[in-house]
């Protein structure tokens, strides 16, 4: 009899039906007031007046009125450098605990986001509160005993002179709380590997002596180390090894194109969770199975606004134009893609993420992810999102019944035409000219600007198919491979040329 996960499965159901009943609204305007009053005295507070704005009848159009949006670059060129160098009550109360490297796609510079201890607090809440919702899947008494296996960077953080500097799941997995511990694998000793390769090594070693009933991590990195556990020990499938693996609960990227190749690796069918966990905070969660869309963190140290994604809001660069018109929760609609601002517990004010989202249930507040600013492709007015992508390679998957594990794309410019390059990281497609053809059908049948681009100055699309590996070798020649580490769905043409060059060079033939 499985006492230990009936007590547990009973808490978690209980804690679920006292929670929830809160007004959304109310719960974000209350976070919004705990923010400006925390951060009143700091530079930034006192720059921007967050005394007079909580003083005003309406501090949501206080705030929007006095304080500009900030992207990084203008966050840390006017107040977070400060902070770097060691100086207090910049943008939050006192100096943050660890800098978190938001590497992100491998694109770019890393950024240095802080992390204060408000915000790993935050992030323990909001890890709390999906998992009081997991009484919402329909989970047996026993899933509650198993333990979970996180698949992170590395928690042996560097030193930058000042602050302990890392990934952001490194740093979380390094500060988990001491009652969780117990149930997390791989654990501490493997946790501060700081090579990538040697850590999967060791979990695959010590696999047999976990029961593991749930994953989380990078859906990409997730299914290497399964990949590499079912090599090592000889197995069919995962299931072998750990037979009451019940959940994943993934992030970071869409888990749609990887669906198909990571059930492969299964016995039996898993419970999928997403989680929308950056740099900057834990900011959504899957609440209920009924949908695969995640509920925002209302009440966790994040206020929440929304610039409308249209082409009047946004810069050529995918920045958002200065001055814009920010929405509220309660302003937002269903179906329509917002740029999520956040200010936060980490002393991030008005901030561009730099991703795009869409509201699909007012009701609940919950959202989907569909991409970057910088991630749309619209060189010729084409306006693909990566959700747009996504769509397309699940369909070609679908209809050819190949898997395509990563993927990339870049518009190229030909004479006078543009044509969209894709890059498809592929085992079993050998059919490059259905492929293309069914990638444009399914582009044009589902976005209108695509299908008058293809028309006019979008001459064709050129399909190059290569081992997935190269996207893993690719990754790692960047210093980025593992944790939160996410290959680039959309290049820009720097960086597609790199790219070319190194798939050339590293002798990856086309199929």
């Amino acid at each position: 009899m499985t006492i230990l996960g009936n007590i547990i499965k009973k808490a978690i159901e209980l804690k679920g039906k006292l929670s929830g009943d809160d007004d959304p609204l109310e719960l974000q305007e209350k976070t919004l007031y705990q923010l400006l009053d925390k951060a009143r005295d700091t530079e930034f507070g006192k720059h921007y007046d967050f005394k007079g704005i909580l003083e005003s009848d309406d501090i949501r159009k206080a705030l929007a009125a006095k304080v500009p949006v900030h992207d990084y670059h203008k966050m840390h060129n006017e107040w977070w450098h400060k902070m770097e160098q060691g100086q207090p009550d910049i943008s939050w109360p006192g100096k943050p605990s660890y800098l978190a490297l938001s590497s992100g796609t491998t694109s770019g510079k890393s950024k240095k986001i802080p992390v204060t201890e408000d915000m790993l607090q935050a992030t323990r809440q909001a890890s709390l509160q999906q998992i009081t919702c997991l009484s919402n899947f329909n989970l047996p008494a026993e899933f509650f005993e198993k333990e979970i296996m996180m698949l992170c960077s590395s928690t042996n953080l560097n030193e930058d002179g000042v602050y302990p500097v890392g990934d952001i799941s490194g740093i979380s997995a390094g500060n988990i709380p001491f009652w969780f511990r117990n149930y997390c694998r791989p654990g501490e000793e493997i946790f501060n590997i700081d090579d990538w390769d040697q850590r999967i090594q060791k979990i695959a070693e010590q696999a047999p002596k976990w029961d593991i009933g749930a994953l989380s991590g990078i859906p990409s990195w997730i299914e290497l180390m399964l990949r590499k556990v079912i090599e090592y020990h000889g197995l069919n499938n995962i299931h072998e090894i750990w037979p009451n693996l019940r959940v994943y609960a993934t992030g970071g990227v869409a888990f749609g194109p990887y669906q198909k190749s990571f059930e492969k690796l299964l016995a039996q069918p898993l419970v999928y969770i997403d989680t929308y966990f950056c740099s900057e905070g834990f900011l959504a969660f899957q609440a209920r199975p009924e949908t695969d869309s995640m509920k925002l963190a209302l009440d966790n140290g994040i206020y929440f606004e929304f610039v409308p994604f249209v082409e009047e809001n946004i810069l050529p660069d995918g920045s958002v134009k200065p001055g814009v018109e920010a929405l509220t929760l309660e302003e937002i609609k269903e179906g329509e893609e917002y740029v999520l601002l956040i200010s936060s517990v980490s002393g991030a004010w008005r901030y561009v993420l730099g991703d795009t989202i869409k509201l699909t249930s007012k009701e609940h507040y919950e959202i989907d992810i569909t991409g970057r600013t910088k991630h749309f492709l619209n060189v010729v007015g084409s306006k693909l999102s990566v959700n747009d992508m996504n769509t397309a390679i699940q369909t070609l998957e679908k209809e050819l019944g190949v898997t395509v594990t990563e993927f990339t794309v870049a518009a190229v410019k030909q004479e006078d035409q543009y044509v969209h390059k894709w890059y498809l990281g592929s085992e079993d497609l050998k059919d490059r000219d259905s492929a293309r053809v069914l990638i444009d059908k399914t582009l044009q049948n589902i976005n209108h600007n695509y299908q008058t681009a293809r028309e006019q100055a979008l001459s064709d699309i050129i399909i190059e198919v290569v081992s997935p590996h190269a996207f893993y070798e690719w990754n790692e020649i960047k210093n980025k491979k593992g944790g939160q580490v996410k290959t680039p769905r959309v290049m820009d043409e720097d960086q597609f040329s790199e790219w070319e060059n190194f798939v050339r060079a590293l002798g990856v033939a086309t199929n």
